[in-house]
């Protein structure tokens, strides 16, 4: 499908928090009016300061964020011609994206049917085999009742427990369960069910082999709308907490054949789907025999995206707002050669020895952030900055880059130890305490590195001296004077 060329003047960032920053950054490189909405709760925020026009539409909290009627009024409020979602809230709703069309505004992302195709997973499983791309053995939708009980059970019988129960709309880790014999069956599914309503409003699961303690590889896709699709290449994530990701390494480190035909199921899979804009084709592998399987395919930008945007230099957003305009991806195959390696670490204002508790409504004492070579922060944090209590608890993202996997490890470890947050718990000293861990260091982890590496969680409080020291230094550079000095 080639789309009329349409210039871009004014973009409404339909999100919050650090990557709205991050959004509006290439927006603003790009000389356009990069517009923000907020709620109530984030009247303070830093996005909001550094917009070029913010709009309130709500006293929130989230709801306006979900509030598809509410956001295109803010479009149409301040002039706005495209809007670009982010990630979560409304990014991966195809109503939103048709929403956007229907009202002549451009939506920076894959067009309706494209996201309700691959967001609901047993029609994505079925591109994904006519594209010839191998996936996970699996159910389509389970019927209600007891029919789907004994559809269930007749899969489990065939493919071997454990199995895993999965939301068909689902998403972000969301709606997962393990079931591990015939009684955690019975239990599980309508639990499943349940928190699949909750979620996505669809009450719909299916069935799949449970692949145990595989890697969790993804292959970063670009594909405009006159056919032409590249990758970028992988990243690995596979450290994760329940399905949700801590920390993601680019490229994976997998043999040159293993990767090139992940490559390849990557683009067929877009073209098979009729993908338009920047995706993420999502892969488990085998970490014994390398053998790979189609998990999802995420219609939006991926909130690791910084670590391929260090190995290729190719800024994804302003990639994404040229697709978004009819653009023809124009970015050489030579830009990808991805040389080194990079490592994003979400620097959350969690305590990860009380099960990553949120330390919501903790103020930030202190912030002193680290730099220096192959160091990049995203984030919306500042000294002061009061930790949310009503979204999430991410401060920054750091990604780090080396010219190789010792190196970016030093690296990570030197830039960790850079940071002084004084105020709330945060991931930075379980960070440490993985860069030090034997297996990390020598690459061998899976997705159930968290679960079988305790003694990570083992890490020494921050001392309290340098907290104070922290302080001290604020209050110098605060006062322009010390007066503790004697």
């Amino acid at each position: 499908m080639v789309e009329k060329k349409r210039k871009i003047k004014r973009v409404l960032i339909a999100n919050r928090g650090e990557i709205a920053l991050r959004i509006m950054r290439t927006v603003q490189e790009l000389s356009l009016d990069a517009v923000v909405i907020y709620e109530r709760p984030d009247s303070e925020a830093y996005y909001v300061r550094l917009a070029d026009h913010a709009i309130l539409i709500g006293e929130g909290p989230r709801k306006d964020y979900l509030d598809i009627d509410r956001i295109i009024w803010a479009a149409k409020k301040t002039g706005a011609d495209a809007i670009h979602p982010g990630y979560g809230f409304l990014a991966e709703n195809p109503d939103f994206s048709a929403a956007c069309e229907k009202e002549g505004i451009i939506f920076i992302g894959p067009p309706p049917d494209v996201i309700r195709n691959l967001g609901n997973k047993v029609v994505a499983r079925q591109i994904m085999e006519k594209a010839g791309i191998p996936f996970i053995p699996g159910t389509c939708d389970l019927p209600a009742g007891s029919e789907g009980i004994r559809e269930a059970f007749a899969f489990a019988r065939t493919c071997g427990y454990p199995v895993m129960l999965k939301a068909s709309s689902g998403g972000g880790g969301r709606g997962i369960r393990k079931v591990t014999d015939e009684t955690d069956l019975m239990v599980q599914l309508p639990l499943a069910r349940a928190e699949a309503l909750a979620a996505f409003k669809d009450e719909n699961v299916y069935m799949e082999k449970c692949i145990e303690s595989p890697r969790h590889v993804e292959i970063q896709i670009l594909a405009d709308s006159h056919g032409n699709v590249m990758h970028l290449g992988s990243r690995d994530c596979s450290i994760q907490r329940r399905h949700q990701k801590l920390l993601e390494i680019a490229p994976a480190d997998l043999p040159e054949e293993v990767l090139e035909n992940m490559y390849d199921c990557a683009i067929r899979a877009a073209k098979e789907a009729n993908y338009i804009n920047a995706g993420t084709v999502e892969f488990l592998v085998d970490s014994r025999t390398n053998e790979f399987w189609f998990m999802e395919m995420n219609t939006r930008l991926q909130v690791e995206h910084t670590v391929t945007e260090e190995l290729t230099g190719v800024d994804i957003v302003r990639e994404q707002i040229r697709i978004a305009e009819g653009g023809v991806l124009e970015i050489p195959r030579e830009r990808v050669r991805l040389f080194g390696k990079a490592v994003q670490v979400r620097i959350n204002a969690e305590d990860p020895k009380n099960n990553f508790m949120p330390e919501g409504g903790k103020r930030v004492e202190v912030y002193q952030s680290p730099g220096g070579p192959g160091v990049r922060l995203d984030g919306a944090v500042y000294q002061g900055y009061k930790i949310p209590t009503d979204y999430d608890s991410l401060l920054v993202k750091m990604t780090v880059r080396g010219y190789n996997w010792e190196q970016t490890l030093q690296r990570l470890k030197r830039a960790l130890n850079g940071f002084v947050i004084v105020g709330p718990k945060t991931t930075i000293p379980f960070y440490l305490a993985i860069c030090d861990e034997p297996d990390f260091r020598a690459g061998r982890f899976d997705t159930s590195y968290i679960e079988t590496h305790p003694q990570i969680f083992d890490y020494p409080e921050p001392e309290r001296e340098i907290a104070k020291l922290a302080r001290l230094i604020a209050e110098i550079h605060a006062h322009k004077v010390n007066k503790y000095a004697f």
